[in-house]
């Protein structure tokens, strides 16, 4: 069997909380996710999630066990991942003294790419994402779903093969997030990435994920399932059912 790209082997994170003694973020953990999948990692505010996600980004280091990305340790390499590993906030986290091609060629800059080539790539990206014509506005310019997909299409211009996404769509309206995950997820298929996406959405779980991780506090796998494509009505429900099921005990 291949290495998984994101590994936790037995992990457990403690913090110190000043007159408040340890709080444990994640309980010995232990979890595989493998190249080219959809994970979504499924629970309620404040059950681990951005913890295990800001171990797999390299920001934050396990109190126990180990943390690895294709291998190698994250947080001690965080420098050797550069162009291998892109994030999707939930907010889009443009800069805003730079135009929508220019935020896009951030990481092809720090991958020491040549002025015409980045310029190049990142505008292939805003094209394949709807945005020609925008290149050089300004995010104030652009509405909510435009500068999300300048955020998106940075991530995509470094061809990294691993993707975090952090409720990349929670702050768009209904029409606008539903457009932008499908569009999103299309690409993943696509460009045959490994995709992780932090949700406490049950519908967006299904919607973005080939296999649905729920987690309760502290952040340890209650229910582990793969979405098949195949899967009926009444399959569906009774996962639907059992997720619930996990969240609510």
């Amino acid at each position: 069997m291949e290495e998984p790209v994101v590994r936790f082997d037995r992990v457990t994170k403690l913090f110190e909380r000043p007159g408040e003694g340890t709080f444990r973020a994640v309980d010995d953990l232990s979890l595989e996710i493998h190249a080219g999948t959809r994970v979504a990692l499924l629970g309620k505010t404040g059950c681990g999630k951005s913890t295990m996600f800001n171990m797999i980004a390299g920001l934050l280091d396990p109190t126990e066990g180990t943390v690895t990305v294709n291998g190698r340790d994250p947080f001690r390499e965080f420098d050797s991942f550069r162009g291998k590993l892109a994030v999707v906030f939930q907010n889009d986290r443009l800069l805003p003294w730079r135009t929508a091609i220019g935020n896009v060629e951030i990481g092809l800059e720090m991958l020491g790419l040549a002025p015409q080539e980045r310029h190049d790539m990142a505008q292939r990206w805003l094209t394949q994402l709807g945005l020609g014509g925008h290149e050089n506005d300004y995010p104030h310019a652009l509405s909510g779903g435009m500068r999300q997909r300048v955020s998106i299409a940075r991530a995509f211009a470094t061809n990294a093969g691993l993707l975090l996404c952090d409720e990349p769509f929670s702050a768009l309206d209904e029409i606008t997030g539903q457009r932008l995950r499908e569009e999103f997820v299309s690409l993943v298929r696509e460009k045959r990435k490994t995709a992780v996406f932090i949700t406490h959405s049950i519908n967006e779980a299904f919607q973005i994920g080939d296999r649905i991780v729920v987690l309760k506090r502290p952040a340890r796998i209650a229910y582990d399932v793969k979405i098949s494509p195949d899967l009926d009505a009444a399959e569906k429900e009774a996962i639907r059912a059992r997720i619930l099921d996990e969240l609510s005990a």
